[in-house]
């Protein structure tokens, strides 16, 4: 996905780029002055500096984290760090939310890699970048294509967020206008079949990319696994789920829009 602001006169544009948790990880500041001042520089030094922080202690791929000792068996989770036991916590209210579309534990083990990204990059933006808006006009964070945008209250700005074609990096579908909220996109397009349903423990492939708007990262990003899982013909899902609008790209080229819940555009003839 690719974000711009549109607006009336283009504000300062400033950018600052960080490899975390495996991935680029970006921040978007649009300020009236001319260069970020340094309250913004200290609050996205301290955004980084907190995902840092979450990447080791749940990463899967550290020896030393605290997920790969509990699925040592070295490490039980009620004695883990309080932030663990807050993401088991939140985890078990998603698979419950989702019916089972969601699970930190399809292998059998906990495994919560599916959440931790959104929620942490939620919690670290709102923590540190949000503050910004008392005198900037807008800030968004950037996690590999997943996005927690904030806009000034009064400001005359919105995010511009384009959704790319999965079966045409080169082509745009649709564009979505966000004030504040968070934009979480999940499939096989980037990854391949890399989403295993948790109730069969087999790959979910009717979904090409699945893009969902809500509030915040963590729930937009959880509903954008579950949507995958879910399929393209299973969108029951869509009334209950809480979210603002989103996009289904079927592997077969059919695509689904819906807005507050309500279906807006359905296209059943496939386009590939």
């Amino acid at each position: 996905m690719d974000l711009a602001l549109l607006g009336h006169t283009e504000p300062q544009r400033n950018v600052w780029a960080e490899q975390i948790m495996g991935m680029p990880i970006s921040v978007h500041l649009r300020s009236r002055d001319t260069h970020a001042s340094d309250d913004a520089d200290q609050a996205v030094r301290a955004c980084f500096d907190e995902l840092h922080d979450i990447d080791r202690l749940f990463s899967p791929y550290r020896d030393d984290s605290e997920i790969t000792r509990i699925q040592r068996d070295e490490l039980a989770i009620d004695q883990a760090n309080p932030l663990v036991r807050t993401v088991a916590d939140a985890c078990r209210t998603a698979e419950e939310q989702t019916h089972g579309l969601f699970s930190a534990h399809w292998r059998g083990r906990f495994d919560p890699t599916g959440y931790v990204k959104g929620w942490a990059v939620e919690q670290a933006a709102r923590r540190h970048l949000a503050p910004l808006m008392e005198k900037d006009v807008a800030v968004g964070i950037n996690a590999g294509g997943d996005m927690q945008l904030f806009t000034a209250v009064g400001a005359d700005w919105r995010w511009n967020v384009g959704i790319t074609d999965p079966h045409s990096s080169a082509t745009l579908l649709a564009t979505i206008e966000v004030e504040n909220g968070a934009v979480a996109t999940s499939g096989t397009s980037e990854r391949g079949q890399h989403i295993i349903d948790p109730r069969t423990g087999r790959p979910a492939t009717s979904v090409a990319s699945a893009t969902v708007v809500a509030d915040g990262l963590a729930h937009a990003d959880v509903w954008a696994t579950a949507a995958v899982v879910a399929g393209f013909d299973d969108r029951k899902w869509i009334a209950d789920a809480d979210t603002k609008t989103g996009l289904l790209v079927a592997s077969d080229g059919r695509t689904a829009r819906w807005l507050d819940g309500v279906p807006i555009e359905i296209s059943e003839v496939s386009e590939y």
